[in-house]
């Protein structure tokens, strides 16, 4: 079973924007990934985030690109210093491929946790509007290939 972890993209400043919508070029940088995504195949049944404005936005361009059957929904567990280890537990029985959008340094720490068994280790570098493709196998996760929007790009 795959997961795709995805940091929110590039969010305009609290001071410009209180709800920190996405920029014009985070809006772009996901829209190449999304792309991407989709000529590589990509299924999920849902994609997740986690309600804030720039996880939402993000959430819903990769899902115009996707189109998830079980849709785009807001989640709760998936905030910046939320504990990963409710997320780890339900990825561990999840039957269907999913998508998850939100921030670090959450999703650096659930990577450490479903990679290496432990939450404090970075052993994926996420970029704003950057995907993870994540198999689960018999002896647990593994790292299938990631996207950046600069590989998207080209």
């Amino acid at each position: 079973m795959n997961i795709y972890l995805v940091q929110h993209a590039e969010a305009k400043s609290k001071e410009e924007d209180p709800q920190r919508s996405l920029t014009d070029n985070g809006r772009h940088d996901v829209q190449a990934v999304a792309a991407l995504a989709a000529k590589l195949g990509v299924q999920v049944n849902q994609i997740r985030h986690s309600g804030k404005t720039r996880a939402r936005q993000t959430a819903e361009i990769l899902g115009e690109a996707l189109s998830p059957p079980g849709g785009v929904i807001a989640v709760s567990g998936l905030n910046p210093l939320d504990d990963v280890r409710a997320i780890t537990i339900e990825l561990a029985t999840a039957g269907q491929p999913l998508m998850l959008v939100g921030h670090l340094p959450f999703m650096e720490q659930l990577a450490g946790q479903l990679l290496a068994d432990d939450d404090e280790r970075a052993v994926v570098k996420f970029t704003r509007a950057g995907m993870v493709n994540l198999a689960r196998t018999d002896s647990g996760w593994q790292v299938v290939w990631v996207i950046t929007p600069e590989i998207a790009r080209v």
